[in-house]
């Protein structure tokens, strides 16, 4: 298991873009390059990981200067210890560019200490569900209708090959103050125009359980489309940064 942040010296301006998919593919070009089978890192048989692009937006643009890449996979661990920056860029076909070359590489330390129990998270990326309404799935919009702790326990029990128990509660008060907590993210444009889209929710969240059971959530990301930058959790004390 690994964590790393990928950060922009300020010398280096933000990285633009409008769709989420410019800063996956960038990322998959950069650990192809490390050593991964594509097979590895998008499809059915995809191993575990998820990444956070940190910056802001303004309406449809969006700026990223640092990335939080996390894995749970042991061979993908591998590829981030030998990960080069430079080879984290890609090019669309429309133009538009991503390139974090000159970014300073850290390993984020383990968020766990000795028999811990319960972490105070934030989401760095948004927390994605589907529900389904009668023979098609729709975007869930408010944690507060949801049953956290069964369906994310279910989904990384899945993914682990194991059974998983986590307690997940969101923050009642932040959910009050905020009733619209969905956001839609821009993920795809393809060249004849169409667009792709997800709706995720953002809220701090609560999670109890093992040790074990904690960090497999913390490396893996928590929901749905991990591996397309998904569900990534912070720690509350941090904030974004």
């Amino acid at each position: 298991m690994l964590r790393i942040r990928l950060t922009l010296p300020r010398r280096i301006t933000a990285q633009t873009y409008t769709h989420q998919d410019l800063i996956h593919d960038a990322i998959i070009n950069g650990l192809e390059a490390a050593g991964c089978n594509a097979s590895d890192l998008i499809g059915l048989n995809a191993r575990l990981w998820t990444f956070a692009p940190i910056g802001w937006h303004n309406g449809h643009q969006g700026w990223v200067h640092s990335l939080i890449i996390s894995t749970s996979d042991l061979d993908i661990t591998r590829a981030l210890i030998r990960l080069k920056p430079e080879t984290i860029n890609q090019r669309r076909w429309n133009g538009e560019t991503l390139s974090f070359a000159g970014a300073q590489l850290n390993i984020e330390p383990d968020p766990m200490f000795p028999q811990q129990t319960q972490l105070a998270c934030l989401l760095l990326s948004p927390l994605v569900l589907q529900a389904k309404q009668g023979t098609s799935k729709q975007w869930c919009k408010n944690l507060g209708d949801l049953d956290l702790s069964e369906i994310i326990s279910r989904k990384l029990s899945a993914k682990a090959g194991r059974p998983i128990q986590l307690t997940i509660q969101p923050d009642t008060l932040y959910l009050r103050a905020n009733p619209k907590h969905s956001v839609l993210v821009n993920l795809k444009q393809f060249p004849n125009g169409q667009k792709s889209f997800v709706i995720g929710m953002q809220a701090p969240l609560l999670i109890q359980g093992s040790e074990d059971d904690l960090r497999f959530a913390w490396y893996t990301g928590i929901g749905e489309k991990t591996r397309n930058g998904f569900g990534c959790l912070g720690l509350l004390e941090a904030g974004v940064q």
